[in-house]
């Protein structure tokens, strides 16, 4: 059966890779930009999920969280942005079936988030048909009930049972003479845990004249069980026809027990049993509550997340993953103390609250053993599969009120011990909170920048080091900032392609190109044969209408093909290597010329440069910086020189920034290069007039 999905999103780059997501499988994705549509399509149709923006531009997604007929929440699954987290969790407690933050990895995962998404509303329609089951029985359980008798005692006001029904017995198996003259006070069949509790209940009772309650309390059945026991206390001292308190009990045993398996199945993990979102929040505000109250008292909140869980989930199906997780939930519980909890977020999250813990050092530990245990391997069905885990850690305190703020603090130190090599651990620090600020501000801007386009290219001259001509420019990308003026790439490009921007920029970066190349070649007659490489990223390179897009670009401004050069680096086409050979035939059989960036530092395959369709390969800098100190960089310069000679392909060096770099370049036979002494990278308007002199 085809899944039916609403994806509701007004970002192009978003929805191109949701689409993307769902290519394989049985789906059939509807795409809409606002609340306004989706309503109409709602109105008009079933869907099995709705995937949702939080911010659009009519609206919020969670206002999409309404019940219908039956008390169901619509089935949404949420997509936020870093710093969403607190409206996520609200959106969470009202009927969410899951959130997101969008990055390019979480939504090329939507389909197993989907499927797990649908999987816990599957559980909860089966829950809410168990609680209506729940309330049928009980509705005849008590019809049952009142069709007979009641087991009743009558207790003087000395406190003394006087009397006890004939059914005390088939209640409680005890016979109705074992239960006369026996004192409140000794209500030994009573559990320990409520006994007080019932007591306490009764002295009130017969405090007030015509007073009535009704309590729950366990009761030891004769067999030596215990039993659940409504009972419905009454005061009638009073009554001369009475003169005690009548209580009416009944065993409601069955109920308790299906509430609490109801109850249990609102708060654990459906998968590992463990608890679920809702009660470590319940936990972990009353742990931020008794630290508030007792400066003495201290918690500490861990935050993992398994490294490369999702290999073994692509690679064996999810039901291995499901079991992975299954026995790296019980590695967690063994590391543990009893008063601790582990949590299952969803996925392959966990969180730990270590609760009345005296000092970091003593959470720690706990961290250590867990990277410990979790980096054992687990075999399953014969395969040893190996992961491990990063840590978060927040050692609490009384400056804490929500625990969405704590776990937001805990998140972020995890994602820090992952970008610092995973299988460890990081303790937050508010500095980390600034940094995820700054970071989630600098994201925002390049979104903004994106669409108000304020990317700009620079041109760094190419020169024929042995006659000193120029015979191009590498285009590199700069951020002309509102604020912060002219910004290199790495001030902003590694998050631009975490959060899937690399692409429009890239684009934007290849539109700037071929408009200056239109500019020059009608300008100046000797630019005619003037190429300009430019850098495409590895996501760039495997789209799949890169060629498409590319030709309609160069057409559009009247370019011929042999003017442009794509670089690309070495790891990007041995990533891709199947793919990669068909892609770049078909842009050299149009023209287009190929160049391998950053040459030396990757994989080096010589293979590949046989196979592939290759016009230049460029040296990369730090194989030049190192021409003066290391006699093998000298060795592999001259022998990559030779070994493009002998493939006819060109040779560029790159980071050329002395004479005797140049110099020992044109020994060895490599007769173009740039760097900063041939020239730095120039604004479009300083490159024309360096074309404008003759180069």
């Amino acid at each position: 059966m085809t899944l039916q999905i609403l994806l509701i999103e007004d970002n192009p780059d978003h929805i191109e890779l949701v689409q993307r997501a769902f290519e394989q499988g049985n789906h059939q994705l509807i795409v809409v930009a606002s609340l306004t549509e989706a309503r109409q399509r709602l109105d008009e149709r079933y869907f099995d999920l709705i995937i949702c923006d939080l911010l659009l531009p009519d609206g919020r997604g969670d206002e999409l969280l309404v019940t219908d007929a039956d008390g169901l929440t619509l089935p949404v699954v949420l997509m936020t942005g870093y710093g969403d987290e607190r409206a996520a969790v609200s959106a969470l407690k009202a009927g969410a079936l899951d959130y997101v933050a969008k990055t390019p990895a979480t939504l090329l995962d939507l389909p197993r988030i989907a499927e797990r998404a649908l999987r816990e509303r599957r559980l909860i329609i089966e829950r809410q048909q168990a609680e209506q089951a729940l309330r049928r029985s009980e509705r005849l359980f008590r019809a049952m009930i009142e069709r007979s008798s009641d087991a009743i005692s009558i207790v003087d006001r000395d406190g003394f049972i006087r009397y006890a029904s004939p059914s005390t017995q088939t209640l409680l198996g005890y016979p109705t003479e074992g239960f006369l003259t026996q004192p409140v006070e000794g209500f030994a069949f009573i559990h320990p845990a409520d006994r007080e509790r019932v007591q306490r209940l009764f002295l009130d009772i017969i405090q007030q004249s015509g007073a009535s309650a009704m309590v729950e309390f366990r009761a030891r059945h004769a067999n030596g069980g215990w039993r659940w026991i409504e009972a419905t206390a009454s005061n009638w001292l009073d009554d001369p026809a009475v003169q005690g308190v009548i209580v009416n009990y009944r065993d409601i045993t069955e109920r308790k027990l299906m509430e609490l398996r109801l109850q249990h199945g609102v708060l654990h993990d459906a998968l590992t049993g463990l608890p679920n979102r809702v009660l470590l929040s319940d936990r972990l505000a009353q742990a931020i509550k008794r630290s508030q109250r007792n400066p003495q008292y201290h918690f500490a909140v861990l935050f993992l997340d398994l490294d490369h869980f999702k290999v073994i989930n692509d690679s064996f199906g999810h039901p291995v993953g499901d079991r992975f997780l299954v026995t790296a939930a019980s590695r967690l519980h063994s590391c543990l103390r009893s008063i601790d909890t582990c949590a299952r977020l969803g996925g392959d999250e966990f969180v730990i609250l270590l609760d009345d813990i005296h000092s970091l050092d003593a959470v720690v530990q706990v961290a250590r053993r867990i990277i410990q245990q979790l980096s054992l391997p687990v075999e399953i069905d014969g395969q040893m599969l190996h992961s491990s885990v990063s840590i978060g850690i927040v050692f609490g305190s009384a400056e804490y009120n929500d625990p969405a703020e704590v776990l937001r603090d805990a998140d972020i130190a995890m994602y820090r011990a992952k970008a610092s090599g995973k299988s460890r651990y990081e303790v937050f620090h508010p500095a980390m909170r600034e940094a995820a600020q700054a970071r989630l501000a600098l994201e925002n801007e390049l979104r903004r920048a994106v669409a108000q386009r304020e990317f700009i290219v620079y041109y760094q001259p190419i020169m024929n080091i042995s006659s000193g001509g120029l015979i191009g420019f590498e285009a590199l990308v700069r951020w002309q900032h509102p604020t912060r003026g002219i910004l290199t790439p790495a001030a902003f490009l590694d998050v631009a392609e975490e959060v899937g921007l690399g692409d429009a920029i890239g684009w934007q970066v290849l539109e700037h190109v071929c408009q200056q190349l239109a500019t020059w070649q009608h300008t100046f007659s000797h630019a005619a044969h003037l190429s300009v490489s430019v850098n495409l990223s590895a996501r760039q390179f495997m789209q799949p209408d890169l060629y498409a897009r590319i030709v309609q670009l160069l057409t559009q401004y009247n370019i011929p093909p042999n003017c442009l050069k794509l670089e690309l680096t070495e790891s990007a086409l041995m990533e891709y290597s199947q793919e990669a050979a068909a892609v770049l035939a078909r842009l050299r059989s149009y023209g287009i010329q190929i160049a391998i960036d950053d040459f030396g530092v990757g994989y080096s395959s010589l293979s590949y440069l046989i196979q592939l369709p290759i016009d230049q390969i460029k040296i990369d800098r730090n194989f030049i910086i190192q021409l003066d100190q290391a006699h093998h960089s000298q060795a592999i310069v001259s022998a990559i020189v030779n070994l493009a000679r002998s493939l006819n392909l060109e040779v560029v060096a790159e980071g050329l920034e002395t004479a005797e770099q140049v110099d020992r370049m044109r020994t060895v036979g490599c007769h173009y290069g740039q760097g900063y002494l041939l020239g730095y990278p120039l604004p479009a308007a300083e490159a024309s007039r360096l074309l404008q002199g003759g180069g």
